[in-house]
């Protein structure tokens, strides 16, 4: 098969012909049909996060179909998802915690496990989620990570129908819970760099647009952050009433500057990180965006066109998700 390889953080992928993945027990063998590009790739690529499986195949935003280990539950050529999630060791005292999003031993696809920047793809039978038929497989792959992602990180931050939410940054991801929080009539306030993402926030139906040093004009109940920065977390928290949460949507953060607790954080104000999803925010947040009918706008790179799609996310030039097909 043919993949883009990673063999040295900060050095171009290689696009390589590769021996097809061998099957498995308890795993599917996928024929990858799209994979999404997050931004949690590019801090693999940049080193950012340590190298963990070397060399990688990068891409947890994966639609494929099933070509071998197909079960009564997931028959050959069932159209499925992967996310980043790529199994956990239901074990652990946070897995029968129900809580397997912090799972000890959990695998990562497109990280610890190879992923879906390639032609086929292997991954476990009871990780992988059937698709609702509503979108094609080039809008559905955003879903897949930044989209549950987002929906869990509105979770966390406890955020209930009708309030005022604060998003910090104005991605993939935020793009896809400014949705769902209009669907719960929320009024949702965007403070974000760059005049393209103010404008596509304004489209999306924002209540208030401004730029990333922009302080929200009424307290907010809610703020999610989604830009690797402890300076936006503390501008998010800024913004909060008392009472309110800020829930950090990154999986990698520069540093979180000191600040005055008296002023920011006193008065039950809380910042909550949110680590990984689990399969139930998969399940649940794929039969919503069926539901209200989410469709990102996205952009496609062919598999050989890697590492412009990587670029794309890097500078942030590309009017929404990219997504590379094989």
């Amino acid at each position: 098969m043919k993949a883009a390889i990673l063999r040295t953080p900060n050095q171009p992928l290689s696009i390589e012909d590769i021996p097809t993945p061998t099957l498995t027990s308890n795993h599917v063998l996928i024929r990858v049909l799209s994979c999404g590009v997050c931004r949690t790739d590019l801090h693999i690529f940049e080193g950012d996060l340590p190298l963990i499986h070397q060399p990688l195949i990068l891409g947890h935003q994966i639609v494929g179909e099933v070509v071998e280990g197909a079960t009564p539950e997931l028959p050959a050529n069932t159209r499925v998802g992967v996310s980043w999630i790529g199994g956990t060791d239901g074990t652990c005292p946070f897995c029968r915690r129900g809580e397997e999003n912090l799972c000890d031993n959990p695998t990562f696809t497109g990280y610890s496990l190879n992923g879906g920047y390639a032609e086929y793809a292997l991954v476990r039978a009871d990780f992988v989620y059937p698709l609702p038929l509503t979108l094609d497989n080039t809008h559905i792959a955003p879903l897949l990570c930044a989209g549950i992602i987002g929906f869990r990180s509105l979770r966390v931050a406890g955020t209930q129908p009708g309030e005022r939410v604060g998003l910090f940054g104005f991605g993939a991801s935020a793009s896809q819970a400014i949705e769902v929080l209009r669907h719960w009539n929320c009024e949702v306030f965007v403070s974000t760099r760059g005049e393209n993402h103010r404008q596509q926030a304004t489209a999306a139906g924002a209540t208030w647009v401004g730029a990333e040093n922009d302080k929200p004009p009424v307290p907010l109940d809610r703020a999610i952050t989604f830009a690797p920065s402890g300076a936006v977390v503390l501008s998010a928290l800024a913004s909060l009433r008392k009472g309110g949460i800020v829930a950090i949507n990154a999986i990698h953060l520069d540093q979180m500057p000191a600040f005055d607790y008296d002023t920011l954080l006193w008065g039950e104000r809380q910042i909550r990180s949110v680590a990984n999803m689990t399969r139930n925010d998969a399940r649940d947040y794929l039969a919503l965006a069926a539901e209200i009918k989410i469709k990102p706008q996205v952009n496609v790179f062919p598999l050989d066109q890697a590492n412009e799609a990587l670029q794309a996310v890097k500078n942030e030039t590309a009017n929404g998700p990219c997504v590379i097909l094989p």
